[in-house]
């Protein structure tokens, strides 16, 4: 009976993978970039804090994110700074304002507060300054994070965040851009649901 139903299984496991193969087409919904994966498993999401679509996308994220946290998949998210809406400077400003949060361990509470301080509060930001009255604003505390924004941890996350952008360049025509395994850019087509994009996503994770 045992080896019955360990046959069952493994056949069931066989053809959900012989059915996504089927379902995610290269060319289609993802193209490959470079000729080696990485070591280790990891979705890397491209964004812009000024980028609407980004800002609508935070669902879907938040959905990944929760599928993934029991899989050894590292999440990345890279926040560029060539959007016109703002400054290098300033975009970079936004981007240590995120790492600050990452250190401190309250970069989901951040990355909220700077996407509803541009998108729904349509409110300018022009530099640290802004950042640092905004978090205030949000829980944030003052001396930790102006302790972090100038220390040389977040500095060295901030070269590497910008190292990505720079690596990647060429493949980021647009954001939100997904890189899975340092080799696959996930395509999303025209009625795909969040489901399916998040299904995607996982799927390129596993392959070499």
């Amino acid at each position: 009976m045992k080896k019955i139903v360990g046959f069952i299984f493994v056949s069931l496991v066989l053809s959900f993978n012989s059915m996504a193969q089927e379902l995610w087409k290269e060319g289609t919904h993802y193209n490959i970039i470079a000729k080696d994966a990485t070591a280790n498993r990891e979705i890397m999401e491209f964004f812009s804090f000024w980028c609407p679509h980004c800002y609508n996308f935070e669902p879907i994220v938040a959905q990944l994110k929760k599928q993934i946290k029991d899989e050894d998949i590292e999440f990345k998210k890279i926040h560029v700074n060539f959007m016109r809406s703002a400054s290098p400077s300033v975009q970079d400003d936004a981007t240590r304002a995120m790492l600050v949060g990452r250190t401190l361990k309250q970069e989901p509470q951040i990355v909220s507060a700077i996407f509803n301080h541009i998108h729904k509060q349509r409110r300018p930001i022009t530099g640290l300054d802004d950042m640092k009255n905004m978090l205030i604003a949000n829980g944030i505390d003052a001396a930790k994070f102006e302790k972090q924004a100038k220390s040389f941890g977040v500095n060295s996350l901030l070269n590497r965040n910008n190292g990505e952008i720079t690596k990647f360049q060429r493949h980021l025509r647009g954001v939100p851009t997904f890189i899975v395994n340092g080799k696959y850019q996930a395509v999303f087509k025209g009625g795909m649901t969040p489901d399916d994009m998040v299904d995607l996503l996982i799927w390129l994770s596993k392959q070499k």
